[in-house]
């Protein structure tokens, strides 16, 4: 389903569907404190996020806390066709994810169902709601069984209205990174204090550091090898690889910077720099947009490398490359896993919060209606015309990745 779509589900569907389960859910506790019956101890957790993939590297060093800490059995739901991006760091078992599939209504509500029961098969005893603005996840984390139910709650504050469904409200801090918000969700469970809200805690940037991967000199030639036939004279050899990422997801578009500046970037590039292969990395049904992109560069040492590896594939192409340039999207949190300088275009939203947690630089121009998304207005912007983005230079751009290269 197309963005928007989801959106107005979210909203229509969302809004009657969150009140109905919110009294459920109020029923199903006041059954339980009635009963008398003793929350299970805490042994599995099931994690919610399901629609931006680099969410899930953002939330890897909360789930590793939550591992160490809590001693406890990780799970998770997401989207089916963001799956890849949990398997990068596989810090979750495989065979404990759930996706739920989004292209129609119906295989949404199926899933969903199937999804109840799986929650109860696998006796999920605590739930915790990753999502900012989202009444689905909402949905999912009060109707799932669990005795414990953790998420953000806008108290006070504004933002989207999503029940009553949780036992441990957090508060959502939109001065601090995301990954530091993700980090006091688990704190909620670590703390033997009813805290209102929690997390009354200090999170330093060493709690948020990622997990890095590692790849041995044979799978890294073997990469090496599948690019080299496509490079000038069939060789590799003495050449440093740059990335460029152009594009951006279609849940909020107006991150890109736009192509005709990318290729200015790189025609200055191959200019100033004669040992560098230029790489135009994205999805195979980006494969077009990007020959056109080398088309503008008239150079054989640019590469059309859209869809030419498979998701899994990516750190190892990050591990070997020097540098990479990319709108803030996935690619950006994807290459933190490895040791690759990554510059990062932003505009509609900030660095501050959500900017890598790898070797990397971002680029952000910070006009005053920036950023324009939040989760207050479900990261839907009523700009149509990214003047955040124009704001950003060729020259500037050029200028930090020129002095990268020559560093």
């Amino acid at each position: 389903m197309r963005v928007d779509t989801m959106r107005q589900l979210d909203y229509w569907l969302g809004i009657p569907l969150t009140f109905i389960s919110s009294i459920v859910v109020k029923i199903q506790d006041t059954w339980r404190n009635v009963q008398e019956q003793e929350a299970p101890e805490l042994q599995r957790i099931l994690f919610v996020e399901l629609s931006e993939m680099g969410s899930t590297i953002i939330a890897d060093p909360a789930m590793r806390r939550a591992q160490k800490n809590l001693n406890a059995e990780l799970f998770f739901v997401i989207f089916a066709k963001n799956r890849p991006s949990l398997e990068l760091l596989d810090t979750v078992p495989r065979e404990n994810v759930f996706t739920l599939r989004e292209d129609s209504l119906f295989t949404l509500l199926w899933d969903s169902l199937r999804y109840l029961a799986w929650c109860r098969k696998n006796q999920i005893d605590t739930v915790i709601d990753l999502e900012l603005f989202s009444r689905v996840s909402a949905l999912l984390t009060g109707l799932s069984g669990a005795w414990r139910r953790v998420g953000f709650h806008s108290f006070h504050n504004e933002g989207l209205w999503r029940g009553f469904m949780l036992t441990h409200k957090v508060a959502y801090n939109a001065h601090q990174h995301v990954a530091k918000n993700f980090i006091a969700l688990i704190y909620s469970l670590e703390t033997d204090e009813a805290e209102v809200p929690f997390a009354k805690t200090i999170i330093t940037d060493d709690d948020i550091k990622l997990a890095q991967v590692s790849f041995d000199d044979a799978t890294q030639d073997a990469l090496r090898a599948r690019i080299a036939p496509l490079c000038p004279n069939g060789s590799i050899e003495g050449k440093r690889l740059v990335l460029i990422n152009p594009n951006a997801s279609e849940l909020l578009p107006q991150r890109r910077w736009a192509k005709e500046r990318y290729a200015a970037l790189m025609r200055a590039l191959l200019a100033e720099f004669d040992d560098i292969l230029i790489l135009i990395t994205g999805a195979p049904a980006e494969k077009e947009e990007a020959e056109c992109l080398k088309a503008q560069c008239e150079s054989d040492r640019v590469i059309n490398f859209a869809g030419a590896v498979k998701f899994a594939e990516l750190p190892v192409l990050y591990t070997i490359s020097t540098l990479m340039v990319t709108n803030d999207s996935g690619p950006g949190h994807f290459s933190a896993i490895t040791p690759l300088k990554t510059f990062v275009l932003f505009g509609p939203e900030t660095p501050a919060l959500y900017g890598s947690l790898g070797n990397s630089t971002p680029i952000w121009a910070g006009l005053a209606c920036a950023p324009c998304v939040s989760a207050a207005n479900h990261r839907k912007t009523p700009c149509s015309q990214p003047a955040c983005m124009s704001a950003i230079s060729v020259e500037q751009v050029f200028a930090l990745v020129s002095a990268e290269l020559k560093r």
